[in-house]
């Protein structure tokens, strides 16, 4: 019976956190071809309540929401074209970095200093992916895409890991006193 309730709660939990992307990630402010959006916060509070794998659970789950054309992603898109067009590399990206910051997470159990390190090693890994998929599809210099891709992004992306990270140790916080979390 504990089994199936444990089951049960990992579902539970992969499906609330995927809704909570849905509600956060919309939010977006257009600034150029990539818009700055809350996803990334979304992505650190539910890798970091749930962990690397039931997290990185959650992001599939909200992309997969996604692509089958419910409004969840940047600016209220949604479907398959969003994934297929130059963004879409970092929407896919936040599954390699839900999995490094994750797992990072993990290893230095999760002490705030070591996680926001990881978080922006993580989020290395999401401008990497979604960089390279830009220029892929784009055609434009790697000078190009860093440009319109990566450098207006890094302090909005420094103070999203470091908000993320203080909610999500304050729900964790909070779940683990209800003896909600595990």
């Amino acid at each position: 019976m504990k089994e199936k309730r444990d089951y049960i709660y990992q579902l539970t939990s992969v499906a609330l956190m995927a809704a909570v992307m849905c509600v956060i990630s919309p939010w977006a402010v257009g600034i150029g071809p990539v818009p700055v959006s809350l996803a990334t916060i979304a992505v650190y509070l539910s890798v970091y309540v749930l962990g690397c794998f039931y997290g990185t659970a959650s992001v599939c789950l909200y992309i997969l929401i996604g692509i089958a054309g419910l409004p969840v992603f940047s600016g209220g898109r949604g479907g398959l074209g969003v994934i297929a067009g130059p963004t879409g590399g970092y929407i896919v990206g936040y599954i390699f970095m839900a999995l490094a910051g994750g797992l990072l997470m993990q290893a230095v159990k999760r002490r705030f200093v070591p996680v926001l390190l990881g978080w922006a090693a993580a989020t290395a890994v999401l401008y990497a992916f979604g960089t390279a998929w830009f220029i892929a599809l784009m055609k434009v210099s790697l000078t190009q895409a860093l440009v319109q891709c990566v450098y207006p992004f890094l302090p909005g992306d420094a103070a999203k890991i470091v908000i993320g990270t203080l909610l999500g140790r304050a729900v964790r916080s909070r779940l683990l006193k209800a003896g909600i979390c595990r």
